[in-house]
C-alpha cells in the first residue's frame, strides 16, 4: 500500500510539472495551441452570450411650455443625437428622437399618463398630479441663487439675484410687482417694512401660469393661503399665461401689475426686458419682489407608465443616459433651457409635499 501510494504521488508531481512547463513556453506558441485546442462548441457559446443592442424604432421626449416653445425647441434639438449616443452605450439603439412642447403643463401630463409621449420634463406639480400614469425617475440640480430668504425686502435690498456655485435642489415661487402705478405702490409698501393687505392684493391685476405649474400656480395658491387664507382662485383680476415669457411681456406691457415666476425667472428674461419687451430700463430696476413661497423640490423627468418601451431596465438605461449628457458640455447647454445643472435618481416619496399641495387645491376648488 505504502509503494503504490508513492508511485500515485510521483505520477501527479509529474503532471503538475508538464503542466508548468507548458505554462511558460512561448507565447506565440501558447497563444496557437489554446486557440486551436478551444471547443467550436465552446467558442459558439462566448460569441451567443454576448447580448445583442435593443432596437427601438422612435423616442419621444415632451417639454413643458414654460418658456416660449420655439426657443425650447431649439435649445433641446442636439439633445437628439446625445440622447441616442448615451442610449447605444446602454445597449439600446434609437433609430429617431422626437421632441415637441406641449400647449400646457397638463398636455405633456395628459401624453405621459396615454402612452403618447415616452418621457416628460415636468415640474414637480404636474407629476404629481398625474402619477397614475408617470413615472418619475430624476430630479434635476441647479445652481443655487445668492438670495434665498422667505423676506421679499431681503431680495429687493440684495438686486441682482445670482447664482452660487451650491447645488440646490429646491427652489422658490416669487410674487413679482411691475412698473405700473399699482405695482410701484405694492413694492413701496413692501420695500417700507409694512405688509401687504388682502385688498392691495385683490386690487391689483395677475398674470398666473396653468393649475399644475408650481411656481405659477400652486406654491402662490399656498402663500396666499398661509398669510391672508385666500387662494388665486379669489383674485377678482387674474389672467393665465402660456408661459412665463408671455408673464413677462404683459408686466412691461402694462397689461397686469403682478406676476407669479420661479426665484430666477429674471435672470432668464433680462436680456428680452429692455429688447424684446421694449423697456428702457433692466428688470432689475423695474420689478420687485413682494411676496416669497416654500421651498419648491426641483423638476423631473418622468417617463410615461402606459409607454411600451417602459421596463426596469430601459429606465435605469435612461437615468444614466441623462445623467452623463448633463456632465458633457454640450449637454449642459441643453438643459440650461430649464435651469438645470444636473440630475439626480429620484423617488415617487420626494414628491409627496407636492402631493399634499396638490390636495389642497383640489380642496379650494370645491
Amino acid at each position: 500500500m505504502k509503494n503504490r501510494w508513492m508511485l500515485t504521488a510521483v505520477f501527479a508531481l509529474g503532471v503538475g510539472l508538464l503542466a508548468g512547463c507548458g505554462s511558460n513556453g512561448n507565447t506565440a506558441n501558447n497563444g496557437a495551441a489554446e486557440e486551436s485546442t478551444t471547443p467550436a462548441s465552446q467558442t459558439n457559446t462566448a460569441q451567443e452570450s454576448t447580448p445583442s443592442a435593443t432596437e427601438i424604432k422612435e423616442l419621444k421626449v415632451s417639454f413643458v411650455p414654460s418658456k416660449d416653445p420655439d426657443q425650447i425647441i431649439t435649445a433641446t434639438d442636439p439633445l437628439k443625437d446625445l440622447l441616442k449616443e448615451q442610449l447605444a452605450a446602454e445597449g439600446y439603439n434609437v433609430e429617431k428622437v422626437t421632441i415637441d412642447v406641449g400647449t400646457t403643463y397638463e398636455a405633456v401630463g395628459e401624453a405621459l399618463t396615454a402612452g403618447t409621449t415616452d418621457i416628460g420634463f415636468i415640474p414637480g406639480g404636474t407629476y404629481a398630479l398625474y402619477d397614475d400614469g408617470a413615472d418619475v425617475i430624476l430630479t434635476a440640480t441647479r445652481a443655487g441663487l445668492s438670495n434665498d430668504s422667505d423676506n421679499p425686502k431681503d431680495w429687493n435690498d440684495n438686486k441682482p439675484t445670482g447664482p452660487t456655485d451650491k447645488q440646490a435642489t429646491y427652489y422658490r415661487s416669487l410674487v413679482i410687482a411691475g412698473p405700473t402705478d399699482k405695482g410701484k405702490e405694492l413694492a413701496d409698501k413692501v420695500n417700507a417694512g409694512e405688509s401687504l393687505t388682502w385688498e392691495d392684493l385683490d386690487s391689483a391685476n395677475w398674470a398666473v401660469m396653468s393649475t399644475s405649474s408650481s411656481a405659477g400656480y400652486i406654491y402662490p395658491t399656498l402663500w396666499l393661503q398661509k398669510n391672508y387664507n385666500k387662494s388665486i382662485t379669489d383674485l377678482k383680476h387674474v389672467v393665465t399665461s402660456d408661459s412665463y415669457g408671455s408673464s413677462f411681456a404683459r408686466l412691461a406691457a402694462g397689461q397686469v401689475d403682478i406676476i407669479v415666476v420661479f426665484a430666477d425667472a429674471r435672470r432668464d428674461y433680462e436680456g428680452n426686458w429692455t429688447t424684446e419687451y421694449s423697456r428702457s430700463a433692466s428688470i432689475w430696476d423695474e420689478t420687485n419682489v413682494i411676496g416669497v413661497t416654500q421651498g419648491i423640490y426641483n423638476d423631473t423627468i418622468s417617463v410615461s407608465k402606459n409607454s411600451s418601451l417602459m421596463d426596469d431596465s430601459f429606465k435605469s438605461a435612461l437615468q444614466k443616459a441623462f445623467i452623463a449628457i448633463a456632465q458633457t458640455d454640450k449637454g449642459k447647454e441643453v438643459i440650461a433651457v430649464y435651469s438645470h445643472e444636473g440630475y439626480q435618481e429620484a423617488q415617487s416619496s420626494d414628491y409627496d409635499n407636492e402631493r399634499k399641495a396638490q390636495e389642497l387645491i383640489k380642496s379650494q376648488k370645491q
